[in-house]
């Protein structure tokens, strides 16, 4: 009998970004979350806490959504992984609130799957003879609705928050739903700008449930196959600090700015490749930083993964290694397009994935007066 067990977890791994193991005792959980949105961010590294100040924010920290300028503001994303089979989309929209504009509002929906996967459960009938008519297909996906909200608390003082709604479906064969809260704050004096955002602050609860046929079962049991079974996952609180210095130069007109970030993060499951890691909290630093001129045309380049990496022979630790990421912005008038080059899944060093971003900002016409 042909054994799906050389198809499941090729498809486990790859569709739902290594986080389906289905058991409580997870090393990662949600990690389709860790990813990032926004091909500005990303080719910062996602080094941006403290200077976050559009649509994506409502991701990076939701403080920053109050320092969007125009009245109403929508983006998406689309990025390609493992030559297209598995797709990562975002879209977000969101406006200013309240008489004084004094806070804003966003929506953010971000999916992660892989479609047109092969069912081979019926592939070999009970007589044993092979039936490729009866291979069906279906998807894997993870879905996220992120609310997003910020006001300004006092002074230059920005809080936001986030709650998230996580929806994953494998097919007909499994089906999760998970609820978090993300919490943020940004605080700007002169050219310094100070950033903190908590994810999944209370942790993020996450519970599966399956429903596998008899035949099914059968089929599981019969080629050595694990038959999952309903679990909850918990995603621990997370810690990001940044600090930023943006700047101008260029003579009297001020031609070119800049912008330098330096994050932090913390993770607190104990179990991540950070450069300072423990049982119990892991410490990882990013580094992003942009160069724009004339406010039209931007550079950026950010680094992070600091690791020292295990030597797979001698089982020595060697020397420290990072992961480079570039990408390039152009703002034509309320048209923001963005273009970052990256290895979003953390597979290897080599950079392989594109992702375009295109944001725009809407105002609200007026009428001409004599």
């Amino acid at each position: 009998m042909i054994r799906i067990k050389s198809f499941l977890p090729i498809l486990i791994i790859v569709l739902i970004s290594n986080s389906s193991s289905f058991a409580q005792g997870r090393k990662f959980v949600n990690e389709f979350l860790n990813i990032g949105v926004g091909a500005k961010s990303l080719a910062m590294f996602g080094a941006v806490s403290a200077t976050a100040n559009d649509i994506s924010a409502g991701y990076w920290n939701p403080a920053g959504l109050l320092h969007i300028e125009a009245p109403f503001q929508v983006s998406a994303t689309h990025s390609e992984w493992f030559a297209g089979i598995a797709q990562y989309d975002y879209l977000a929209f969101g406006k200013k609130l309240g008489k004084e504009r004094n806070s804003f509002g966003s929506i953010s929906l971000i999916r992660m799957g892989v479609d047109n996967i092969p069912n081979t459960f019926n592939l070999v009938g009970p007589d044993g003879r092979i039936d490729y008519a009866a291979v069906t297909q279906f998807s894997a996906a993870d879905y996220a609705l992120i609310i997003s909200y910020a006001r300004k608390a006092f002074g230059n003082l920005s809080v936001g928050g986030n709650t998230k709604i996580i929806y994953r479906q494998i097919g007909t064969f499994g089906t999760a739903w998970g609820f978090g809260f993300d919490f943020g704050t940004q605080l700007k004096f002169g050219n310094l700008s100070v950033g903190i955002m908590g994810r999944d602050i209370t942790s993020t609860i996450t519970t599966w449930s399956f429903n596998f046929t008899d035949d099914e079962k059968k089929v599981l049991n019969a080629t050595g196959n694990d038959i999952p079974k309903s679990s909850v996952e918990y995603a621990l609180p997370r810690i990001i600090a940044g600090l930023a210095y943006k700047g101008k130069f260029g003579g009297e007109q001020k031609k070119f700015s800049y912008i330098a970030e330096v994050d932090v993060n913390l993770s607190t499951d104990g179990r991540r490749h950070g450069f300072v890691k423990s049982d119990y909290i892991d410490i990882a630093p990013a580094m992003g930083f942009e160069l724009g001129y004339l406010d039209k045309i931007y550079l950026r380049a950010g680094a992070g993964n600091l690791q020292r990496v295990l030597n797979d022979i001698t089982g020595t630790q060697g020397a420290f290694e990072f992961q480079p990421n570039v990408g390039v912005g152009l703002k034509l008038g309320r048209l923001h397009l963005d273009y970052a080059l990256s290895n979003v899944g953390e597979i290897s060093s080599s950079l392989y994935s594109h992702i375009f971003s295109l944001s725009l900002d809407l105002v609200k016409r007026t009428t001409p007066t004599e």
